[in-house]
């Protein structure tokens, strides 16, 4: 991609990525039978409506950037996905559960600390199951899941670079891997904040239950883990990727496009563990995990559309102060204001550059004739506050709509499946704006 591409795109050219973003927020709301058969049609029609016109005005350079996006971007993102999804569905986590406040608050308690050490989608998949057949029987579900969201694919993930994209790629330049430990009065906070309005709102939601609902005896069955090899499976997902961050044996160009051979790698290697998986786990524990392909399809289709729409706003976004998005880079200034410019933006665009994007811009205001390394620890000895306030907002503010993040999307699609009627788009944001707001202003004026 040439370098100024994203300096010549109009704002106007985000566009087709609103128009997918309604698509997905208005059709399940207004038109849910036609959305359920039609969704992949309309999700194609947006990426047509982008692509037509990039490709006659831009001609080889939006092949390039479509190209660039498929190759790097988009088919990683949903092999990594679909390794995840296949191998947590392998794991089947046995036991008497019963989807009490107690039981609930426990298990989203042990997401929310998985998360920094096995990533936001990892914990995501290896616990969103146990936790909808714990609350099966119940008639209020849905907040369950949405707390789920915010506290384990998203909130969870800020402490390691394990946890989170953004913080992985801060890590690979040259941010100390024990820096996001600092970030551990953030995560407390925060937290602890929104578990304690679930435990209150569980709990009401619980005293409105049936009695016969509230009074079953949980059973008698004892914890275990039937397809306990699919942990050692995950913890070579988590290898594969650490690896592609720290190895570098050169790149390769596929139609153009420079492929460093570690992703090659890890894609492989991610490939060769889902077919592991799906090779030498019994029918029987998928069957009993309500298992099916239909969540990774359906996410698979959508973020093809919105991978494909989201080129233009990214491509501006990284042009900084030349591109149309130049008054909002120049006007974030301080910590607070670069937590919530990287938290709105992350809400709807890919954290991980959105991440990169203000970074560069502290790094070039503060330091700007120092190598990036060397100022990035600068910036933590002398300014720390900048880094935080990016870092926590990339990360925490995933969780304010279905797209901020990997695993979001895909948890509400599992839960859809097993029954739980999801919140639409809008009515998701409404927890969101109800909860997480109130909480992220009183870590603003705590923090930043």
């Amino acid at each position: 991609m040439p370098e100024n591409l994203g300096t010549l795109l109009p704002a106007w050219s985000a566009l087709p990525f609103v128009g997918i973003l309604l698509s997905i927020a208005l059709f399940p709301l207004f038109a849910p039978h036609f959305w359920h058969h039609h969704y992949a049609k309309v999700a194609l029609a947006w990426g047509l409506v982008l692509a037509v016109p990039f490709l006659w005005v831009y001609r080889g350079a939006a092949v390039h950037e479509i190209l660039h996006t498929t190759l790097l971007d988009y088919v990683p993102f949903i092999i990594l996905l679909a390794a995840l999804f296949t191998i947590g569905g392998g794991i089947y986590i046995r036991g008497s559960f019963r989807g009490s406040p107690l039981v609930n608050g426990t298990i989203l308690l042990l997401g929310t600390f998985l998360a920094s050490w096995i990533g936001t989608t990892g914990a995501a998949m290896l616990l969103i199951r146990p936790l909808l057949r714990a609350n099966a029987n119940r008639r209020h579900r849905k907040h369950t899941v949405v707390f789920f969201i915010f506290l384990v694919a998203n909130i969870g993930g800020s402490l390691t670079p394990l946890g989170d994209p953004p913080l992985f790629l801060g890590f690979l330049r040259g941010v100390p891997f024990a820096w996001t430990f600092t970030l551990v009065k953030e995560l407390l906070l925060v937290g602890s904040l929104v578990l304690a309005v679930y435990l209150a709102l569980d709990t009401w939601l619980w005293k409105r239950e049936s009695p016969d609902v509230r009074a079953a005896s949980p059973g008698t069955e004892k914890l275990r883990i039937d397809g306990g090899i699919n942990l050692l499976l995950l913890a070579g997902v988590l290898a594969a990727v650490i690896l592609s961050g720290i190895w570098h044996p050169g790149d390769l160009t596929i139609f153009g496009i420079h492929a460093g051979i570690q992703n090659l790698v890890r894609d492989a290697v991610l490939i060769g563990l889902l077919i592991t998986s799906w090779i030498i786990t019994p029918r029987s524990i998928r069957k009993d995990n309500g298992y099916s392909w239909g969540p990774i399809k359906e996410v698979a289709i959508l973020f093809a559309a919105i991978f494909a729409t989201i080129i233009p706003p990214l491509a501006i976004l990284k042009a900084g102060e030349q591109g149309a998005l130049a008054g909002l880079i120049q006007a974030v200034r301080t910590p607070a204001q670069f937590f919530w410019a990287t938290g709105i933006l992350s809400s709807f665009l890919d954290n991980a550059p959105t991440y990169l994007t203000f970074l560069s811009t502290a790094l070039g205001r503060l330091y700007p004739d120092l190598p990036e390394r060397a100022a990035i620890l600068r910036l933590i000895a002398e300014h720390n506050y900048f880094l935080q306030a990016i870092s926590t907002g990339a990360v925490f503010m995933g969780a304010n709509t279905y797209i901020g993040n990997a695993p979001n999307f895909m948890v509400k699609a599992i839960a859809e499946e097993s029954g739980v009627e999801m919140p639409s788009f809008f009515g998701y944001m409404k927890y969101s704006v109800l909860v997480l707001v109130p909480v992220f202003l009183l870590a603003t004026w705590i923090f930043f």
